[in-house]
């Protein structure tokens, strides 16, 4: 059995791959990225590493793959497609077994932008023909923990996600399950649909990393555009910027809030909560 792992040296990608050498021998897996440098250490444990890269889809070596770990890409939502779309095409030519795509919380009824591109893919690998299953990874806890000391440090925590609630996960419980979805069977035309244990609100965020640091923070909700533009302003790309304002909007009008049981069942507990990660980050 060959399993190979896109994105492998991203944040997602690496704890996908550390929990499948925890699986199986270094020998059954392959990985493809971008820049083969920067996976020298998974070459040095055994693993085959392929240089390829979405965009330049002719240089995607899937060929003797049984089951392709398909983890997103990052950018702009029409690039990304079109390279996702790509890839999905060239396991089609390799003859890839199954593929397992790290999809997102109800893609194809969410209100998100963001969810485009990911029901988007969810067509072209159905439509593909081959065996999927679908890891609809709702939003990690660690998107919201970066920017706590900052916030601390002013006092303020500023979103535009109002009174709204989010089921987040941990990254890296997301990665153990997509690892064991990849190395059992059972899984083909399913879309997992994978939450935290509890959907919590911002005030709550706040009120937890003031209790935990004993510095006061208080939660600010702002329009969405302003949101947007504050980000743009400290430097990330527009395209992030309104991306990460879509979604923090649509979490204010009750997206991403529902939690569902996918992912203890999978991983075989409970999910790591918001407080866990607030307090290894803080």
């Amino acid at each position: 059995m060959t399993i190979l792992v896109t994105g492998a040296t991203g944040q997602f990608g690496g704890l996908a791959v550390r929990h499948l050498l925890d699986r199986v021998p270094a020998a059954e897996l392959a990985v493809s990225v971008r820049d083969a440098g920067k996976a020298a250490d998974l070459a040095e444990r055994g693993v085959e590493v392929r240089e390829g890269d979405f965009d330049a889809p002719e240089t995607l070596r899937f060929d003797g793959v049984d089951t392709l770990l398909l983890v997103s890409a990052n950018g702009p939502d029409a690039i990304r497609l079109i390279g996702q779309n790509a890839a999905v095409d060239a396991a089609v030519r390799a003859g890839v077994g199954r593929i397992v795509y790290t999809s997102v919380t109800d893609a194809t009824t969410s209100p998100l932008e963001l969810a485009k591109v990911h029901a988007g893919t969810e067509e072209r690998i159905k439509a593909s023909g081959v065996p999927y299953t679908f890891l609809r990874n709702g939003m990690y806890h660690e998107n919201y923990l970066g920017g706590l000391p900052q916030a601390l440090e002013r006092g303020t925590l500023v979103t535009a996600t109002g009174e709204g609630r989010v089921a987040s996960a941990s990254r890296d419980d997301l990665a153990l399950a997509a690892a064991i979805v990849v190395t059992t069977e059972g899984h083909d035309g399913a879309a997992y649909e994978l939450t935290g244990p509890a959907a919590w609100s911002f005030d709550e965020l706040a009120a937890l990393a003031a209790d935990l640091t004993g510095k006061p923070l208080a939660h600010v909700s702002v329009p969405g555009p302003e949101l947007a533009a504050n980000l743009a302003a400290v430097g990330l790309p527009g395209f992030l910027a309104e991306l990460l304002a879509d979604i923090q909007v649509n979490i204010s009008r009750g997206a991403l809030s529902e939690v569902r049981p996918d992912l203890g069942k999978l991983i075989g507990r409970e999910p790591k909560s918001i407080a866990d990660a607030v307090r290894s980050a803080l």
